[in-house]
């Protein structure tokens, strides 16, 4: 089916759900915190910054080259990993966890925004080469963030006790999920071809790390994404020096604690060591007590000098905390740009000093974009309604008033008797130049104020009851636009889009998301 669609745009402080101090809108007090500001015209600096950091490209290509061993994939990505060999070639970067499915539509639009990037890149500057890729956050041991998806208003679970980093939790288990999944999906065309899609992805890879790589590569290998599990001995091996000095120094606690009084409130807490240990099935913080080094819920216990061999000899055991996996990522990437969403960035601007201190190049730092989507009945009854998409960022109390406001004869609104209020209480100041007597006066206009938004509120309510069925269908749209009362992106999956439309879908996103305009974009289904 062709996707035919109307296309707006919002800009994010309008939608009233992010905070006034996102990277594209922020206050000139949060520039010492970030590196470049996120405009195609800084990319040549930093792309000439990048060049001076070294980055062992052949055990990068090397490490990917293996990874996709077992799988199929385009030339496109195929020709990007290898390009990686060169002095020319540079990455755009997004992770995430590996939720089921892919879980909340954001994932697609940071993938989406990260290739989009990579191509206006090369647009830009054709002389050099533009990587896009997909880290995925594999050593994360939160599996209740990642092992759920919302469909059709249904939660879709999958229950296995196995504990430890995600990626190597084994899918053998996800049978009976499947089972659940197949009549959810129908038997159309689409869902035929998602169904097979997903059981090869799931049931034939042996974790949910080869599971993931597997379907990523599977959507977005058209576009030359590369998806990389830096859950490797190779790359680890690598980072040994940012390993020790974390671990053993402890050189980088000082500097983000500094920044994180000059940035007030902070998205993500620093420990004295910012890395795990991690063994099969456990992921545990590693803590220092006296001369000692304890991995916590275990009986391990390291001297100095043993966790330095232990480092040395088993870099792969340690896992970097989510302040450290931008260093990590960094360190081993030629990286000019990090794709997240608003808690990423807020949390990269947590480390400018210690990628400073490390010597690492601070990558500018770049909001996914952000879609609403209105499939077409939701589209139609919007309309009718006499609302503009965009209307829907407003609460439903809002959104009623403004129907009954635009609708009845008569006139509910009191802003004007506010006004008046105002000018004759203003009068009355102006008579006395007592302050207690002006006080008693404000007193006394917030009492009225109080009165009339209550003789609103009655004339609102009693003209409701009017339009009961409009005001009904009113709020159920705001409940299918927003879920659960968060952001569609943030709650609903790909499947319901996928199942209307097959891949069609995914090539609309990525014509209409542009990274640089940083705007809230609302696509229309008619």
């Amino acid at each position: 089916q062709k996707y035919q669609n109307t296309l707006s745009q919002i800009s994010l402080i309008k939608t009233k759900l992010f905070p006034k101090n996102e990277l594209q809108e922020r206050h000139e007090n949060f520039i010492p915190f970030y590196h470049r500001a996120p405009k195609l015209s800084n990319f040549k600096a930093q792309i000439q910054e990048k060049q001076n950091q070294f980055v062992n490209r052949a055990v990068l290509v090397e490490e990917l080259s293996q990874q996709y061993s077992l799988i199929d994939t385009t030339d496109s990505v195929s020709r990007n990993i290898q390009s990686l060999l060169h002095e020319n070639t540079f990455t755009v970067a997004t992770g995430h966890q590996l939720c089921l499915f892919t879980g909340p539509l954001y994932f697609i639009y940071k993938i989406i925004t990260t290739i989009n990037l990579s191509e206006q890149l090369k647009s830009e500057y054709p002389e050099y080469n533009f990587v896009p890729i997909y880290w995925m956050a594999s050593e994360d041991h939160d599996f209740d963030e990642v092992n759920h998806v919302h469909l059709f208003g249904k939660t879709l679970k999958w229950n296995q006790d196995q504990k430890g980093a995600v990626g190597a939790i084994s899918t053998k288990s996800m049978q009976s999920l499947f089972n659940q999944l197949k009549p959810i999906l129908g038997d159309s065309k689409n869902a035929e071809d998602l169904y097979r899609l997903l059981s090869d992805s799931y049931l034939k890879n042996k974790d949910l790390a080869s599971a993931t790589r597997h379907l990523v590569n599977s959507l977005f290998s058209k576009y030359g994404l590369v998806v990389l599990d830096a859950d490797s001995p190779n790359l680890k091996k690598e980072a040994i020096p940012l390993i020790k000095r974390d671990v053993l120094e402890q050189s980088n606690y000082p500097l983000i604690q500094n920044t994180n009084q000059g940035l007030g409130e902070v998205q993500a807490y620093v420990r004295p060591i910012n890395f795990f240990y991690l063994q099969k099935g456990s992921r545990n913080r590693i803590e220092q007590q006296g001369s000692d080094f304890i991995v916590c819920n275990s009986d391990l216990k390291f001297s100095k000098e043993a966790l330095l061999s232990e480092i040395e000899n088993h870099p792969e055991r340690f896992s970097p905390n989510v302040l450290l996996r931008p260093l990590f990522k960094e360190f081993i990437l030629p990286n000019l740009a990090m794709i997240g969403g608003g808690a990423e960035v807020n949390y990269w601007m947590q480390l400018k000093s210690t990628f400073s201190f490390n010597k690492i190049v601070y990558p500018i730092l770049m909001l996914r974009n952000s879609v609403l989507i209105a499939n077409d009945t939701i589209s139609k009854k919007v309309n009718s309604l006499g609302f503009d998409i965009k209307d829907f960022f407003y609460d439903d109390v809002d959104l009623h008033k403004m129907y009954v406001s635009r609708t009845s004869d008569v006139d509910v609104n009191i802003n004007s008797e506010l006004v008046k209020l105002d000018d004759l209480f203003s009068s009355l100041l102006s008579k006395t130049v007592d302050e207690g007597i002006k006080t008693s006066i404000m007193a006394e206009k917030q009492k009225q104020v109080n009165a009339l938004k209550k003789i609103e509120h009655k004339l609102l309510k009693h003209e409701k009851q009017k339009y009961q069925n409009a005001i009904s269908q009113i709020s159920v749209i705001k409940t299918k636009l927003f879920p659960k009362k968060v952001l569609q992106e943030r709650h609903e999956n790909f499947i319901p889009f996928y199942l209307k439309y097959g891949v069609v879908f995914f090539d609309l996103l990525k014509k209409e998301l542009k990274p640089f305009e940083h705007k809230f974009t609302l696509i229309s289904d008619q």
